[in-house]
C-alpha cells in the first residue's frame, strides 16, 4: 500500500525536490533496459497509482498519461543492449536510471531508489526495497518505464516479427526461446543472455 506520507521524513531533514526511479526490463532476453524519474507535486494523489507489475496493460497506459499530466518533472532513459553486454545488466540498469535522472527538466536533491543498490547517482539516493510498492513517486517511475519499454517492444516487433516481441516484450517465454532456437539471435538480443541456446544437446 502507498504511503502517501513517505518523502515527509526526508522533506523534515532538509530536502525540498525528491525524484522516485525505477526501471523496466533487466530481465529480458532483448531489448534496453529502461528507467524512469519522476517528481510529483506535494500532495499529489494519483487514484490507481501502485507498482506496474500489479496493474494491467490498459490501466498502464491511463495512469501514465495521469503521471505525465501531473508531474513537476519526469524523465525516461535506456541504457543499450551493447552498454548491457558491454558492462552487465545491473550496472546498464544503474546508468539508465541516472541518464533519467540526469534527465530531469526540474532537478532534484534527492533521489528515491527502488530496491537495495545506488550507483553512480548524481544527487544523494536512498534505496527502497519494493518501493514501487510503498512510495508514490517510485510507482510512478515503474509505471512510466514499463510503459515506454512495452512501447518500445512493440517497434521492434515491427523490426523483428518472426520473434514476436509484442507478446512476450522480450521475456525469456517458452515461445520466445523456441522462436530463438528456430531463427537465432537478432541484432537486439543480448547474447549474454542466450547461453541456453549453445547447451550441448546430446539427447
Amino acid at each position: 500500500m502507498l504511503d502517501y506520507n513517505f518523502n515527509s521524513k526526508f522533506n523534515d531533514n532538509g530536502y525540498s525536490i525528491i525524484c522516485g526511479v525505477d526501471e523496466a526490463g533487466r530481465g529480458p532476453l532483448a531489448g534496453p533496459v529502461i528507467a524512469a524519474a519522476v517528481i510529483l507535486p506535494e500532495g499529489c494523489i494519483i487514484e490507481g497509482l501502485d507498482d506496474s507489475k500489479k496493474i494491467s496493460p490498459k490501466k498502464r497506459e491511463k495512469l501514465y498519461d495521469d503521471i505525465i499530466s501531473k508531474a513537476v518533472s519526469w524523465s525516461a532513459a535506456q541504457a543499450s543492449v551493447e552498454e548491457i553486454e558491454e558492462i552487465n545488466i545491473l550496472n546498464a540498469a544503474m546508468l539508465a536510471m541516472k541518464r533519467a535522472v540526469d534527465s530531469l527538466s526540474v532537478k532534484p536533491d534527492l533521489a528515491l531508489i527502488d530496491g537495495n543498490i545506488s550507483r553512480g547517482m548524481p544527487i544523494d539516493s536512498v534505496t527502497v526495497v519494493k518501493g514501487d510498492s510503498i512510495v508514490p513517486c517510485i510507482a510512478a517511475a515503474s509505471i512510466i518505464a514499463k510503459v515506454t519499454r512495452d512501447r518500445l517492444c512493440l517497434e521492434l516487433d515491427a523490426q523483428y516479427p518472426e520473434y514476436n516481441f509484442k507478446k512476450h516484450k522480450g521475456y525469456p517465454t517458452k515461445e520466445h526461446r523456441e522462436l530463438l532456437i528456430k531463427y537465432g539471435a537478432s541484432p537486439v538480443h543480448r547474447k549474454s543472455f542466450l547461453k541456453f541456446m549453445y547447451k550441448d544437446n546430446k539427447d
